[in-house]
């Protein structure tokens, strides 16, 4: 194997790693707002747990956020309780920087 080789293996690796980490950090950021949108419709415990299974699976629908925020609007605003898309982005991005964090951490 040349250092070429190696070096593009390296790289290949490097990739995979930091997109599986990409995915467990959206993955946590999904559950964490999830939770948060849970209290603010009201549930808690076990309701809150599965809404926020919702949330992290609607994000596996298509790629990018769209799905999340498309979902949990629709949820709050059946709700009638009022936030903006900028609002919820703005959460969004808080809980991405807490999960980039925790699973660097191995937490």
């Amino acid at each position: 194997m040349t250092t070429f080789d190696k070096r593009e293996e390296g790289f290949e690796r490097k990739f995979a790693l930091d997109e599986e980490q990409k995915f467990k950090a959206e993955a946590r950021r999904d559950k964490l707002l999830g939770l948060w949108i849970a209290e603010k419709l009201g549930l808690s415990g076990d309701a809150a747990a599965a809404y926020a299974k919702e949330v992290v699976v609607a994000d596996l629908e298509e790629a990018g956020d769209a799905d999340v925020v498309r979902k949990v609007m629709k949820d709050l605003g059946d709700k009638d309780i009022s936030m903006t898309e900028v609002e919820l982005r703005t959460k969004m991005g808080e809980f991405y920087a807490q999960a980039v964090a925790a699973v660097k951490a191995g937490t």
